[in-house]
């Protein structure tokens, strides 16, 4: 096979470390930010469509307004990371079926109202998924005096569905297979489905799993009045989403992610990073830090991007437990959601 160019220099053979020299050595020497970016950078805020303040664990607006949840958290953490403030986000409450027009007409920057990475949606809407933010799973959930305890006893029931989900197509396939049928109530929100349910007009409500746990804590009579049922209806990966067209901003909130999952596998904390930042002799956790600045300079964010997330909303171990785990309402089992070398999926490739 012949190249289509000559040249004249001579070949030299390099290692490893070389051709890491020459990697970087084609790193520019700060990212080119692309519409979205620079529109954030001129405004001064990350806009972050969440759900509509009712969703225990991942976006609650309490009595003083303030937001908090994992995704919330992970809306901050972009922001520390592009703006060099954990503060400048501005949250914007969307019903599921108006998520994906929100972040399509630029009304948000970045969409984390708990949406699931599947192919139909990342090919057919023309977005990006960033990356597993919490595996979960389509579960359903009924009352405990029904004496239900398994989803094929539930054949003919009224079945209560949030509108713009995937879950009553889950849900149909799973009792199709099966040989069993239901009757769909699909409403709008969240609230009119938990209203629903509550009030007996369906039989069932199937939805994520941590969002049945969700409506369960806070449920009339008390979270032991319902049950939720062991069988598993469809993977639900949830991740953060963006539009296509800005792959600077693609690639920060993507690493975003993975600077969270590997701060909890090197030990870095919201109480010692700052610590570590200034004290540490490891390359490894230098490189992970980004101490350098070569790191966000590509990315086109100031050099200590990485330490400013973790001081901001702790590493991914540090929200998970806060929001969702043993210091939370829901008590969650990490499960799935651990470190890959705790049995979990969570894993962030190299930042060397």
């Amino acid at each position: 096979m012949k190249f289509p160019f000559r040249t004249t220099l001579p070949v030299r053979i390099v290692g490893p470390a070389c051709v890491g020299l020459l990697v970087l050595g084609l790193i520019p020497s700060a990212a080119q930010a692309g519409e979205t970016f620079v529109k954030i950078r001129a405004t001064g805020v990350v806009r972050c469509g969440i759900s509509e303040g009712d969703l225990t664990g991942f976006s609650q607006k309490n009595a003083q307004g303030h937001w908090t949840g994992l995704n919330v958290d992970f809306c901050r953490a972009v922001a520390a990371a592009a703006l060099g403030d954990a503060e400048k986000v501005d949250f914007v409450p969307l019903r599921a079926s108006a998520r994906f027009l929100a972040l399509k007409s630029g009304e948000i920057d970045l969409l984390l109202r708990n949406t699931t990475w599947t192919l139909e949606r990342e090919a057919g809407l023309g977005v990006y998924f960033i990356g597993t933010l919490f595996y979960d799973a389509q579960k359903v959930m009924v009352r405990q005096n029904s004496k239900v305890s398994h989803i094929a006893e539930l054949n003919g029931a009224t079945m209560c569905i949030e509108k713009g989900t995937n879950h009553d197509e889950n849900l149909a396939n799973y009792f199709r297979a099966r040989g069993l049928t239901y009757q769909p109530l699909i409403l709008d929100s969240l609230a009119e489905v938990k209203d629903a349910f509550f009030a007996d007009r369906c039989q069932a409500y199937t939805s994520d799993w941590s969002q049945l746990a969700a409506v369960q804590v806070g449920a009339p009579g008390g979270p032991e009045s319902f049950a939720i049922l062991p069988e598993l209806i469809a993977k639900e990966p949830l991740s953060p989403v963006v539009r296509r067209g800005d792959e600077e901003w693609f690639t920060l909130v993507k690493w975003v992610l993975f600077a969270l999952i590997e701060a909890e596998e090197r030990g870095v904390t919201r109480e010692n990073v700052r610590t570590l930042a200034t004290t540490t002799t490891d390359p490894a956790l230098q490189q992970q830090l980004d101490l350098s600045g070569a790191m966000g300079k590509a990315l086109g964010v100031n050099a200590d991007w990485a330490a400013r997330i973790v001081s901001s909303v702790g590493n991914y171990g540090e929200m998970f437990e806060r929001n969702l785990g043993n210091q939370s309402a829901l008590r969650l089992e990490r499960g799935l959601n651990r470190l890959w070398m705790q049995g979990g999926l969570l894993y962030a490739p190299p930042f060397q």
